[in-house]
């Protein structure tokens, strides 16, 4: 079953979580309004989630659709597809965005960006040398 117990506890999680840090900040403990936006943000996502594991508990159509989307090979290749399409274009757009802090120099920016295409290639490599020998 893909809404167990375990990711219930997740949302009940957040939605505690969400309501301490909303807590803390109206008592003026955490002096920040970001804490109060995240606290925030926080509760709504852990109530969606218990709302859609509710929903998945009871309706017999729902998790007949949820069980196919997760199950379902072509969904899996979609998936791993935009993976894919989605590194390509971030180190695309990364790159040009050095090039062009480069010409404007915006030392900071470039070293950034810079650091952030390094770390994505080295991902890269390192999982394509795993799954080369997995495969």
């Amino acid at each position: 079953m893909y809404f167990n117990n375990k990711r219930l506890a997740l949302s009940i999680f957040w939605m505690i979580l969400g309501a301490v840090l909303i807590a803390l900040s109206v008592t003026g403990k955490l002096n920040d309004t970001l804490y109060a936006g995240m606290g925030g943000a926080l509760m709504a996502v852990g109530d969606l989630q218990i709302l859609r594991t509710l929903r998945y508990r009871t309706d017999a159509s729902y998790r007949e659709k949820t069980n196919t989307t997760i199950t379902d090979e072509r969904n899996a290749f979609l998936r791993m597809k935009s993976w894919s399409w989605t590194g390509f274009i971030v180190i695309l757009v990364e790159g040009i965005g050095v090039i062009v802090a480069m010409i404007l120099g915006y030392r900071s920016i470039q070293l950034i960006l810079s650091y952030s295409v390094c770390l994505i290639l080295v991902v890269y490599w390192i999982s394509y040398l795993i799954l080369a020998k997995k495969y």
